[in-house]
């Protein structure tokens, strides 16, 4: 099961890595929920926190059109039965790069929840 997840992890950052919003937001349920500082920050009403997957597309187009160069270099990914954690370097234009760890619950193949922890 651990290996799944795993695999679940690497398409999700080979999507990214492709600006491939479809194939990325593919991988979460419907009602799936993704939480992030970045989130907070240009969109405080929500609280950090977006819902479904059509809130998700929304919010990767708006980044893929802020950030074109946007990449996530892979440093770490550990798995067990329902959770994977991935560690990555952020690389955005214009800024240095930055350390990012993101938390993935899945259920039935699907990332139900993710948590994303800026360094």
């Amino acid at each position: 099961m651990a290996d799944s997840l795993r695999e679940t992890a690497q398409r999700w950052l080979d999507a990214f890595n492709a600006h491939d919003v479809k194939e990325l937001v593919a991988l979460y349920a419907a009602d799936a929920t993704h939480t992030s500082p970045k989130i907070r920050t240009l969109f405080p009403e929500t609280g950090g926190q977006l819902r479904g997957r059509d809130a998700l597309t929304r919010w990767w187009e708006d980044s893929n059109t802020r950030l074109p160069g946007l990449r996530y270099e892979l440093t770490a990914l550990t798995a067990d039965e329902t959770r994977v954690f991935i560690e990555y370097v952020r690389h955005a234009p214009g800024v240095p790069p930055s350390p990012v760890a993101e938390v993935f619950e899945v259920r039935q193949g699907k990332i139900v929840a993710s948590r994303v922890y800026h360094g």
